[in-house]
């Protein structure tokens, strides 16, 4: 149930016009009145004597009582509430509780008291109800409404366990604004898979991902194809923009512009500008980066995502011990690295990628204000990923991208214990939803690099592979009989194997790799331990001398021994 205060108005007429009109896009259904502050109140939607101005007039009538001097200009009060999509269709009736609940609730008409507001509920489309109330009390007095969009969410709280529905969990305030119903039905006729604005949101933050500049920043977005406005001041400063689709037009065939700020809070270009200044002095449009900024030409994509898989893990350990504004700052930095992952993977990982970035967008906002500058190292494997261009998803880069999706799994996942414990129920939900496309994109990913190294550890000589079990004995005692049983052992065996022809000593990695964080909470032991090991003695995670030729079965792996590492269940605490 989600409730939505709209801006004041100041013509109850042009908003009932709306209310009982066919809608912006033909979308409103047989508009009705649901309930009102009297019993009688004239329904132009179903009574055909009755006007729209019949029901202005008695809404307004409180106002018109005033002397002009004290009525107020923005006397309309608006107020949507809307249920969630798998919600069951509710009945008038049950709507016109829910009206009388939320105007109760949010001090338009509280319960019993014979002066309130006046007010109307009507209802044009199965899933909500919009409420137009006038601010004038029937004693002449301002309603006192402050907070009323605090207390209908609160209300919507009670109401969703009253009648069963979808209970979503509280909001700080920090959400992107949502899409309304008109851009939905809009979207919808269009065929568009998301509205135009979450399109570009996504949009703008891939634009976001580890630029260091505004010129850099604004490039990135006319590749992306969109429409830019910029807002200038007199004096030639940029104030902000806005951004269109190209294809997303209003009734007068003009591009329909959102600024940045009303995308997502953090977009607005002040915000973007704090960031950017942690990467050094702040460059502004047109001015050329310091030998401070400058760059050599980008790594492959295996190397950058190994790159960006150590700087994950680092970040792993500032959420498990840094305070709270470093935390907030590689949260932040972290749906960075996941856009710019999202934008360079391979086709078959991508869709999954896609979506762990966009649900992992609400998880970098809340309260706690990030501090950057502690996030620079995440920020700049974002930044690298773009620039190194996409994987292909097979080989080394295929491999690495397996091997940086599941520090990334990680990364979210302690994200989403970080917000659990702060009390962020809607950021360490939208945390979890991104671990679980992530574990998706994992697993289309990892199959063929771990297949190889199952099908190398199985062909391993008999002493050979003995003296890695001596050795996984002697560096987890504890764990060894586990990690044996699992089919997993054949990968870790084979990186054993890698590890000591690249002059390691296989017991004392193997030693270290453990005792980095827990593991009693994976699935698989063995190819945690794999990645960990490959990372650490920056092993090549795909090619080797001793990796079958191609066009051998050597990915013709059991089902058993696909990668399990990622933890199947969504509540527990994975660590890598």
């Amino acid at each position: 149930m989600i409730p939505r205060i709209h801006a004041m108005g100041t013509r109850t007429i042009g908003l009932l016009h709306y209310l009982y009109g066919p809608g912006s896009h033909e979308e409103h259904i047989d508009p009705h009145l649901v309930a009102a502050w009297d019993s009688l109140a004239p329904d132009p939607g179903r009574d055909p004597d009755a006007t729209y101005g019949d029901l202005q007039r008695l809404l307004d009538q409180p106002v018109i009582a005033l002397p002009k001097s004290r009525r107020p200009v923005e006397h309309v009060w608006h107020l949507s509430v809307r249920a969630a999509p798998e919600d069951p269709l509710l009945t008038d009736e049950q709507w016109a509780d829910i009206a009388r609940r939320m105007v109760a609730a949010a001090g338009i008409a509280p319960d019993g008291d014979v002066a309130a507001c006046r007010w109307a509920a009507v209802r044009h489309a199965d899933d909500h109800i919009h409420i137009i109330a006038t601010v004038v009390r029937e004693d002449g007095r301002r309603a006192r409404i402050r907070q009323d969009g605090k207390r209908s969410q609160a209300e919507a709280r009670k109401i969703e366990i009253d009648y069963a529905l979808r209970q979503l969990n509280a909001g700080d305030g920090t959400a992107a604004r949502r899409p309304t119903s008109a851009e939905r039905h809009k979207a919808e006729r269009e065929g568009r898979e998301r509205p135009a604005r979450e399109e570009l949101r996504e949009t703008v933050r891939r634009a976001v991902a580890g630029a260091q500049s505004e010129e850099e920043f604004f490039a990135r977005l006319a590749a992306a194809g969109v429409l830019i406005r910029r807002r200038v001041a007199p004096s030639g400063d940029l104030l902000g923009y806005k951004v269109a689709l190209v294809d997303d037009r209003n009734a007068g065939k003009e591009p329909v512009f959102y600024a940045g700020s009303t995308l997502a809070p953090d977009l607005s270009l002040p915000r973007l500008r704090r960031r950017w200044s942690s990467d050094g002095a702040p460059r502004r449009a047109g001015e050329a980066p310091s030998d401070h900024g400058a760059e050599s030409a980008p790594s492959g994509p295996a190397t950058v995502r190994r790159s960006a898989a150590t700087a994950a893990w680092e970040a792993l350990l500032v959420i498990d011990q840094g305070n709270d504004v470093a935390v907030a700052a590689q949260i932040a930095a972290a749906g960075e690295v996941l856009d710019a992952l999202a934008k360079t993977s391979a086709a078959h990982t991508r869709k999954d990628l896609r979506e762990a970035a966009f649900a992992f967008e609400r998880a970098t906002r809340s309260h706690i204000r990030a501090v950057h500058g502690h996030d620079h190292a995440l920020r700049q494997a974002a930044r690298d990923l773009v620039r190194s261009g996409p994987a292909l998803g097979r080989g080394e880069d295929g491999a690495t991208t397996a091997m940086l999706i599941d520090m990334a799994y990680f990364l979210v996942t302690a994200a989403a214990h970080w917000h659990e414990k702060k009390n962020h129920a809607q950021q360490a939900a939208a945390a979890l939803q991104a671990a679980e496309h992530l574990r998706a994109a994992y697993e289309a990913a990892a199959p063929m690099p771990l297949g190889v190294l199952y099908q190398r550890g199985r062909h391993l000589p008999q002493p050979l592979r003995q003296r890695h079990i001596a050795q996984l004995r002697q560096a987890v005692p504890e764990l060894a009989d586990r990690v044996l049983a699992e089919p997993g052992w054949y990968a870790l065996a084979a990186t054993l194997d890698d590890a000591e022809s690249a002059g390691h000593e296989p017991a004392a990695l193997l030693a270290a790799a453990a005792g980095r964080r827990e593991l009693d909470t994976a699935d698989s032991i063995s190819d945690v331990l794999v990645w960990r090991l490959r990372r650490m003695a920056d092993l090549p995670t795909a090619s080797s001398p001793a990796m079958p030729p191609s066009g051998s079965n050597a990915t013709s792996v059991h089902p058993a021994s696909m990668p399990t590492a990622l933890v199947k269940r969504p509540g527990s605490a994975p660590r890598q």
